[in-house]
């Protein structure tokens, strides 16, 4: 006597519909080719970058000396050497970026022979050309890293963050649509579970994204040790490690209201109406690291806000602004948001996923 085999469980159904995502997504030559461009261009960009900032520093540091300092550097290489007439004159140099530090007497009893004035940040490597360890001064002491290198980091981080996120989201919510419109899903919910098919379409594209993050970081260290920018590497080591793992969890959170929003609406014409307060929710970490990097204030605040936290925790540890535990509390709130957005996205996407016809209202979802 034969027996019916036994449907899948829960979390087999959602594995089964993650498969099925993940296979569309590779199958799609468009996907496959704008992947490829975004690895290479990410390359691309880290490779010249690296080679860039060994040139600069192939052609020497900048530095400007009066008459009284200049025997201090005679017959160090590396040094590209201006000489000033006066101290004020080798100031004025620092301050409106002609070179990147200058060697001044030092008359305050110290003990050295002179001192260093230069903007927000001592040039790395002039300190070791030294015979000594002088006297620091800083005329944007709240500067603190290099400019350039701290907006590229940043860009670095917002840029990812907002490609990856606004892709992979509005793929989960097309095809949430397209699943409607085809009437499909009538198909897939006799056969699995609501709940089955929101986990797997979360899954699928969450492990998609995760892998991009995972390649683009992988080329970022290779392109540094490729370049010889060690010192950069070095830095960014913990912070992409952190990154990976705040935009795990924002990713989660993000698809399960993705999805949500695709439910929302039968017709593709339609899913901009839903999907719009989401992609500004992605975009506004971006914005605010591009004008707001070198505020400390909008960096805190970024950190522990659950939609901008993968980009605002792991820059202000590259630039050390962050406490030991501050990453530990701002992952908790993230994950216990990421709980609520779950919770929240389900019963939307499960009261809202059989409903054709006209965009079904906020409230009247919530509500079933």
């Amino acid at each position: 006597m034969s027996t019916a085999p036994s449907s899948p469980s829960e979390w087999q159904s959602a594995w089964l519909v993650a498969e099925r995502e993940i296979g569309s997504k590779l199958r799609s030559k468009a996907f496959v080719i704008s992947s490829a461009i975004l690895l290479i261009a990410a390359l691309a960009s880290v490779l010249w970058g690296g080679f860039a900032a060994a040139n600069s520093a192939d052609e020497g540091i900048p530095v400007a000396v009066t008459s009284q300092t200049e025997r201090d550097v005679e017959g160090l290489e590396g040094l590209d050497v201006t000489v000033a007439d006066d101290a004020d004159a080798a100031t004025a140099l620092v301050a409106d970026g002609t070179v990147d530090a200058a060697l001044l007497p030092d008359d305050s009893g110290s003990g050295f022979d002179f001192k260093i004035v230069a903007d927000d940040g001592v040039p790395s490597g002039l300190m070791a050309m030294l015979s000594q360890s002088p006297t620091v001064e800083l005329l944007d002491p709240t500067g603190g890293m290099d400019g350039i290198l701290r907006y590229f980091v940043a860009l670095g981080f917002g840029i990812v963050f907002l490609m990856a996120a606004s892709i992979f989201g509005s793929t989960i919510a097309t095809s949430v649509v397209e699943e409607k419109q085809t009437r499909v899903v009538e198909i897939l919910i006799s056969a699995i579970p609501v709940r089955s098919l929101l986990a797997g379409k979360v899954v699928g594209n969450t492990i998609l994204a995760m892998a991009q993050i995972i390649a683009l970081a992988a080329i970022a260290v290779v392109g540094l040790s490729i370049t010889g920018q060690t010192e950069v590497l070095a830095g960014l080591g913990a912070p992409l490690l952190w990154f990976a793992v705040f935009f795990f969890f924002g990713f989660v959170l993000l698809a399960a209201l993705f999805a949500a929003a695709g439910a929302m609406v039968s017709r593709q014409e339609d899913i901009g109406a839903t999907t719009t307060p989401l992609t500004m929710l992605i975009m506004a970490p971006y914005f605010l690291v591009i004008f707001f990097n070198d505020n400390p204030l909008v960096l805190g605040i970024m950190s522990y806000v659950p939609f901008s936290a993968p980009v605002g925790m792991p820059l202000r540890q590259y630039l050390g602004e962050a406490q030991w535990w501050e990453p530990i509390v701002s992952l908790v709130i993230l994950m216990a948001t990421c709980v609520a957005a779950i919770w929240v996205g389900a019963r939307i996407y499960q009261n809202s996923l059989l409903r054709m016809g006209a965009r079904v209202k906020l409230a009247e979802a919530l509500r079933g």
